[in-house]
């Protein structure tokens, strides 16, 4: 008799088997690959022994390289050497404007929201860009652990939003990896923090990288981690330490703003050097080569260092205050802070956070290494190499999910700091009589306004029987995955109709775009945007012309002359014209000029109603 082997979901078929998965803490800077092996999670070095990989991508017309040797290059190559990608994942052309007009690339003008950097190998995305970062990571956990990999888990900051996260999962896709968890970068650490010390309690994590910056408030308990709040800055880190020196450089070199790509790469990388050097020193030498054979020679101090950052550092504390607040918690309550990110190594950072938070701030794990750790140990949990049991993660979303309401209001169905996976509904209706279909914009963001948050997606029910306004009871569904990824369904509860959406913001891709390496991404944007403002007048003719016959067929005959219908009928004709076109500014033009003909005709169908409804009584029946 054969004989089956049994084995739970998510749990290896073979016993002995160990699948292999690894996390990736994907980083402005630098990036890292680690993985659970005998019980204990470490990063893996490449052939040269070193952990840390630069997150630095350099095209050629041969190839493309990555990490140390296409930083080496970066001032003699800007143009064609992306470095910090990962502040332009998600983000759309405008967006990445607003993260300052010196970034040393050349930016394609085109139709597209995705900004697309022009280099000696073409056009190129932040997402292929990150892809590439991925690739080399992947090869080299594959080289390290003998296999190929089954499956990783990516760290993202934890105020990552939909788009972001999108653009991490698709660049992953484009690497060609099995995404298990995208996972908070702080839960990531709190996951390592926790295993490795057993500390039950309430704990914050502080994490200041190069380009982002995260607070989390999170609850250790008998192996169960819960986010109690979350916050940050997705665009602010030690990016920004370099950029306010390179600044001061400037200033003090007699450098004007003109300055081209080269000379600003070499600025950051100077400021950079004196950043990691007044870490331990107290003054750093500088020497900057102004590129026409002359050089600028000066220091900078801890104390004017300090003086130049101070700002910023300042500002990281605002997040913390306002997620002690969600926590509902007092800073007293806080058993102690966890730093993450290199750039906590800098001193003023350490003081500041200390005097915030009442306590010394904790760093006896490696700042750079803790993401990818914690990375490492939910994958192994994920690929079934260890059981859940062990820990539960109870990870939460940083911004609120809702849709658009009449007025250009948003109404808010998920809140922020909400624990996922979660589902939430809420009931809706329709404004017209007759409105057999709904436009749905789905928005993220804590403003009251639909003008300040960030959209992510359009779509339409359609299919509702016609009823009076307010009648149609429509289910809105807003559902968070494990990765923060959102999905929303519409539903008419009386006849079952629905549509659903698994959001892909303008910049996110479909599956044959990512084929396409996201050559067309955005293209259709504005077509679905006129089509949804189409449809809606399209309704809102339709309610009008439905409702004029109707009245007319009454009593259009009784209460008007010939002269007055011919006038009111020629105007609905137009209606009923232009309501086949795809005008639909002509349209809407059209619906109120005939309810500016008809106004005499409303008035005098009232005043008939009412004379109806008084024949037969007095006036003190009414009262």
């Amino acid at each position: 008799m054969a004989l089956l082997q049994l084995s739970e979901p998510g749990q290896s078929a073979a016993p002995h088997q160990h699948r292999l998965a690894v996390g990736i803490d994907l980083g402005t800077t630098n990036s890292l690959v680690a993985s659970a092996r005998s019980g204990k999670a470490e990063t893996l070095p490449d052939d040269n022994g070193r952990h840390l990989l630069s997150s630095v991508v350099r095209y050629t017309s041969d190839g493309v390289i990555v990490g140390e040797e296409a930083k080496a290059q970066a001032v003699l190559d800007p143009l064609n050497t992306i470095v910090s990608v990962k502040r332009l994942l998600g983000r759309g052309v405008e967006d990445v404007k607003t993260l300052g007009s010196r970034l040393p690339y050349q930016f394609q003008q085109q139709r597209s929201a995705v900004p697309r950097i022009h280099t000696v190998a073409g056009d190129v995305t932040p997402v292929e860009v990150s892809a590439e970062i991925l690739k080399t990571l992947a090869r080299r956990a594959e080289r390290s652990l003998g296999g190929e990999l089954e499956g990783v888990v990516i760290t993202v900051p934890a105020y990552f939003d939909d788009a972001q996260r999108q653009a991490t999962k698709d660049a992953a896709r484009v690497a060609g990896l099995e995404v298990l968890r995208l996972l908070n970068e702080p839960t990531a650490a709190a996951v390592a923090y926790g295993l490795d010390h057993g500390s039950d309690g309430v704990h914050a994590i502080y994490d200041l990288g190069g380009g982002t910056f995260d607070i989390s408030i999170l609850r250790l308990k008998r192996g169960v981690l819960e986010v109690l709040s979350t916050g940050g800055d997705a665009a602010l880190g030690g990016d920004d330490f370099d950029r306010v020196v390179a600044e001061w450089i400037m200033q003090q070199a007699g450098i004007d703003d003109s300055a081209d790509h080269e000379m600003l790469r070499r600025l950051m990388r100077d400021a950079c050097s004196a950043k990691e050097s007044l870490t331990t020193a107290a003054v750093a030498p500088l020497l900057v080569d102004l590129g026409n054979g002359g050089f600028w020679e000066g220091e900078l101090t801890r104390e004017r260092f300090d003086q130049l950052v101070e700002p910023l550092v300042r500002k990281t504390l605002v997040p913390c205050r306002r997620a002690l607040r969600d926590a509902e918690l007092r800073v007293e309550e806080i058993e102690d802070v966890v730093l993450v990110g290199g750039s906590t190594r800098v001193p003023l950072v350490r003081e500041l956070v200390g005097e915030f938070f009442h306590t010394r701030p904790l760093a006896d794990i490696d700042p750079d290494r803790v993401v990818a750790i914690g990375a490492a140990v939910q994958a192994d949990v994920l690929v079934g190499n260890k059981s859940d049991e062990e820990m539960l993660l109870l990870d939460v979303i940083p911004l609120s999910l809702g849709i658009e309401t009449m007025g250009g209001l948003v109404e808010k169905i998920v809140p922020r700091n909400t624990t996922i996976p979660v589902a939430r509904a809420q009931e809706f209706t329709t404004f017209k009589d007759g409105q057999t279909a709904m436009a749905i914009h789905v928005l993220q963001g804590e403003r009251e306004l639909v003008s300040a948050c960030r959209s992510l997606a359009h779509f339409e029910l359609r299919g509702i029987p016609p009823m009076v306004a307010g009648a149609a009871r429509i289910e809105v569904t807003f559902s968070v995955d494990a990765d923060g990824l959102l999905s929303v369904e519409a539903r008419e509860k009386s006849s079952g109709v629905q549509a659903s959406v698994l959001v892909k913001p303008s910049y996110g891709l479909t599956d044959s775009e990512i084929e396409g390496m996201l050559r067309d991404s955005i293209e259709h944007a504005a077509e679905d945007l006129e089509a949804r403002r189409l449809r809606e007048q399209q309704v809102a003719a339709n309610r009008s012309i439905e409702a004029l016959r109707a009245a007319l067929a009454d009593d259009g005959e009784k209460l008007l002359n010939k002269e007055e219908y011919q006038l009111i009928e020629d105007q609905l004709g137009k209606l009923v014209e232009v309501y086949g076109s795809s005008d639909h500014q002509a349209i809407k033009q059209q619906i109120d000029t005939l309810e500016k003909v008809c106004e005499f005709y409303v008035e005098r169908r009232m005043n008939a109603s009412v004379s109806k409804a008084m024949t037969g009584h007095s006036v003190k029946d009414f009262e």
